[in-house]
Order: structure tokens, then sequence, then C-alpha cells
């Protein structure tokens, strides 16, 4: 029996519910509204001077959000069969579009990597569309192999192999940190879901192997990749962009330079406006800014982990506690980046960050677990246990 399963039996979902979960939907909102200013903060010198209109990138990340709203009242509403009966479908999509970008005119080159695909001015990174896919099959997965995930043969191997050729697409793009992405959330879902931890084990590091050959065959991916042990030591090439970031937070102090007052911002700080916009968050709004954002994001995983413990269905608390994982894992991830505790890798901050895709699939991943929580069963009304 699964770790997160073994506190209760197969239910079917229904029940009765608690109603939308108000503290999950005021944090996204919250974020997303923070988010929106903080994009105008941080593009508004950049927007001018490239594009002549201060409000450019503002306006585009209006659109998204207001896009992404519309996606999450419609996750939040829709039958929730979209999500346990389709997982194959939704699986094909993702494969599909991971492949069309490596094979097809819409593929779209940038950085020396190809991530994205263009369809008129729509831009989709399919990554983000995989790792909804990923967990809608492996809570499928896992809910129906129950009687069998302990096996190799038919409740370990199958998850591997599905999620080793998505990652085997995000490679070939090439997109490193997206394939260790994917391994994560393979990751932290079979250990919930049951699986023999000494399979976890010599995955995790088989991976853990592959991984390092992959960084030590390119000499510029090994300083890259090691460059955030002392970024000081090469401030100029590859240490750049974490040093600029470093600098912003240590600017900031206590109550930041002020709103739209950031200097890092001004063409020193690369990718200021997505995966390194909590850095300008630091240096505005200073270690007061910085701590709302974690307090609101650890509110965020608060009711993310309530809405999947109190679900009676097996295959609702995996999707509930799947969508949570690709929330934590993007904002851990960032977050860790920001401060200089892992290798710098394009993670961008859920709801934070400027980007269509990741903003849409982290408000879909709300209006799924607000879907959820209609019917999450109320504490206290005779249920027994709770999730571990």
């Amino acid at each position: 029996m699964s770790r997160l399963a073994a506190v209760s039996a197969r239910g079917s979902g229904a029940g009765r519910g608690e109603g939308v979960d108000f503290w999950l939907l005021s944090v996204a909102l919250l974020l997303s509204g923070l988010g929106l200013v903080m994009v105008l903060s941080s593009t508004g010198i950049m927007a001018e001077r490239f594009y002549a209109d201060k409000y450019y990138f503002f306006k585009r990340h209006l659109v998204f959000l207001i896009i992404g709203l519309g996606v999450m009242s419609a996750a939040a509403a829709l039958p929730r069969l979209l999500y346990l009966r389709f997982a194959y479908a939704w699986l094909a999509l993702a494969g599909g579009l991971l492949l069309l970008t490596l094979v097809s005119p819409l593929g779209v080159q940038a950085g020396g990597a190809t991530r994205w695909l263009s369809v008129g001015p729509i831009m989709v990174q399919p990554l983000e569309i995989s790792k909804v896919a990923l967990v809608l099959y492996l809570a499928s997965f896992f809910s129906r192999k129950q009687e069998m995930i302990r096996t190799f043969g038919v409740g370990f191997l199958p998850p591997v192999c599905i999620t080793g050729a998505l990652c085997v697409l995000l490679l070939a793009q090439p997109d490193f940190g997206g394939a260790a992405s994917l391994m994560l959330i393979l990751f932290c879902m079979s250990f919930v879901g049951g699986t023999r931890l000494v399979y976890l084990g010599a995955t995790s590091f088989m991976a853990l192997m592959g991984g390092i050959f992959l960084v030590m065959s390119s000499p510029y991916r090994f300083r890259r990749w090691f460059a955030f042990l002392d970024p000081f030591q090469d401030a100029q090439d590859v240490g750049y962009q974490l040093v600029q970031s470093l600098y912003a937070l240590g600017g900031g102090g206590w109550l930041g330079e002020g709103l739209g007052a950031g200097k890092q911002k001004l063409f020193f700080l690369p990718a200021a406006h997505t995966d390194f916009i909590l850095a300008v968050i630091g240096e505005e709004l200073g270690f007061v800014g910085v701590s709302v954002i974690f307090v609101l994001v650890g509110v965020l995983l608060w009711r993310g982990l309530r809405i999947a413990k109190l679900q009676d269905g097996l295959q609702e608390r995996f999707v509930a506690f799947g969508m949570l994982l690709i929330l934590a894992l993007g904002a851990m991830l960032n977050i860790a980046v920001v401060l200089g505790v892992v290798p710098p890798k394009g993670v961008p901050m859920p709801f934070l960050s400027y980007g269509g895709s990741s903003l849409v699939i982290s408000l879909f991943c709300v209006g799924v677990l607000l879907n959820l929580s209609r019917s999450a069963t109320p504490l206290g009304s005779g249920r027994n246990g709770a999730m571990a």
C-alpha cells in the first residue's frame, strides 16, 4: 500500500465538501498580482529602450494573467474526469509538443536550445505541459497498481520508462534542468506511491551518474554548473549572473530601495524579469518583501497538502499532491538558484516570473486543487487517519 494512500481505502472523492479553498485562492491571486507589479518594475527601462514602450512586457504579462485566471476558473469548474480519465491523452499531447520543438519549423531556438514552440504571436514551452501530463499519468498509475506497486516489472519500470522518454526529448533540446525537474517529480510521487526504496535509490544513483557525465563532457557546462560554489572567482563570465543576484539581494537591506528604485535591473542582472525576479524583489522590497513571498508560498503549500490529505479517492489524492509538487519544486528550485544554493538554471518562480507558459500552468495547478477542495472531506467527519 502506498505511503500516501496507506491511511485510507479507495474512495470516490465525492461526499461532504468544504467548498472552494479560500486561502489557496487568495494566496494565488496575491502572488499573481505581486508578480504583475514586479514585472512592470523590472522591465520598464528595458522595454522602453528595445520596444519604445515601457509597458510592453507588463501588457503581455497582463494578457497571460487574464488567460491564466480563465484557465484556473475552468480547471476548478470542469468535471474532474478531465484529469482522472484522460491521463494518457495528456501524456501524448506533452510528448507530441516536445517532439515538435525538435522536428518542426515551429520550434524556436534561443540561447543555443530549442525549448519553445511558436504559433503566430503565441509562444509555448512544452516542458510546463509535460509536468502536468507526468503528474496525471503517475497519479493514474499509482492509484491503479497499488497491489503490485512494490514489484519491479509492473510497479516500477513503466513510470521510469515513460519519464525517461520525456527526459530524452528534453535533453535533445537540450534542457538539462527540465529533465531534472521531471525526474524529481517521478522520485517524489514514486516515494509517496509506495515504490521500494532500493529501486528509488538505484535509479537516483544512475540518474546522478548520468548527470555528472553530461556536466563533465562539456567544459563550459562544467564551469557554469560549479560557478555557484565561488561565483566571485569568475564574476565577469560564468559567475556574473549569480554575483549580480547577490548584489541585488544584499543591497536591499531590511526594507529595500523602494518599489521601482532597484539598480540591478538596469541591464546588470540578466533575466531580471524571469528567473531572477526574486532578486529584484529583494533589492526593492528588502528582507521584509522576500519574507512575505516565503510566507505566501508556505501558506500555499499548507493548503495544498491539506487538500491532498482530505481526499477520499486515491487517484484524487495523488493528483492533488502532484499539482502541489509542480508548484513547490518550481518555487524551491528558483529560490535556491537565486540564493546561490544550487547551480544556476532557468527555473521561473511560479506566479511571479514573466512568462506565459509558467504562469498559465501554475494557475492551472491551483485550479485543479480548487476543484478537488470542493469535495474534500471535512476534518472530524469520521475519516480514519491522516496523510503521512
